[in-house]
């Protein structure tokens, strides 16, 4: 008979039976968020850590630092963006930002302007988009979805590091890739998001990795028991005795 060690085996079925029990637990909407929206609670907890990871992703103020150090800096450049049919909006984006000569043939732009000005730009779009503040943005490029002028600039800052490298302006270059990677890139993945300190969520936090913990454990000892029902057990081999 497949079962060896009756005990063990109904123990393991009882933990294994409990475990997947849980786990549907965990695939059924029970729990609800702000906005009123039903959440099972794999959702609700990867959206308590989107939050935390937002409340700990705010770098705008120190880029703007930075952006100041390339402010009145003159740059030529002709970037070839990756999704073409972004590039008029890109045009929208330099013109607002003060850029003047600034020409478009398909999906490349070449335009000449204040790499401060045009940073400092797509900087306030990425501050409004990361604090949920969508219409700002919307209405100063003509109501233009707010996400898709932040792929615009990511689609055209993203192209212009590499042209201001070959022109040997190593620091403006960094300038643009800090841009990109601290303002832009936060300002799009987190919009929408409510931010959230770790402090704010002190006993959910611990509550949460003590449960995972303990889950992980449940499951282990479901597995070990079962086995060892079936007599799949690990034992000490027995030592070798010299003749």
């Amino acid at each position: 008979m497949l079962i060896r060690e009756k005990i063990p085996f109904v123990r393991g079925c009882l933990l294994m039976a409990s475990f997947l029990a849980l786990f549907a637990l965990l695939l059924t909407p029970l729990f609800g968020d702000s906005e009123g929206r039903r959440l099972t609670g794999l959702q609700y907890a990867d959206n308590i850590f989107n939050e935390l990871s937002k409340g700990s992703s705010y770098f705008i103020p120190g880029v703007r630092e930075q952006v100041r150090s390339v402010e009145g800096k003159e740059v030529r450049l002709t970037v070839t963006m990756k999704k073409a049919d972004l590039a008029p909006l890109a045009l929208t984006l330099l013109r607002t930002a003060g850029v003047t000569d600034v020409a478009a043939d398909g999906g490349k732009l070449s335009f000449t302007g204040n790499l401060g000005g045009i940073l400092a730009s797509a900087t306030d779009d990425a501050d409004n988009l990361y604090h949920n503040r969508a219409e700002p943005v919307s209405q100063k490029y003509g109501g233009e979805p707010p996400l898709k002028a932040a792929a615009a600039w990511w689609h055209l800052l993203s192209p212009a590091i590499k042209e201001l490298q070959k022109q040997g302006l190593i620091s403006e270059a960094q300038v643009v890739d800090q841009v990109i990677r601290r303002a832009v890139e936060p300002g799009n993945n987190f919009y929408s998001v409510p931010a959230a300190r770790v402090t704010d969520h002190v006993w959910l936090m611990s509550g949460m990795l003590i449960f995972y913990v303990l889950y992980t454990l449940w499951y282990g000892f479901a597995i070990f028991e079962l086995f060892e029902g079936v007599g799949l057990a690990m034992t000490k081999s027995a030592s070798k005795q010299e003749s």
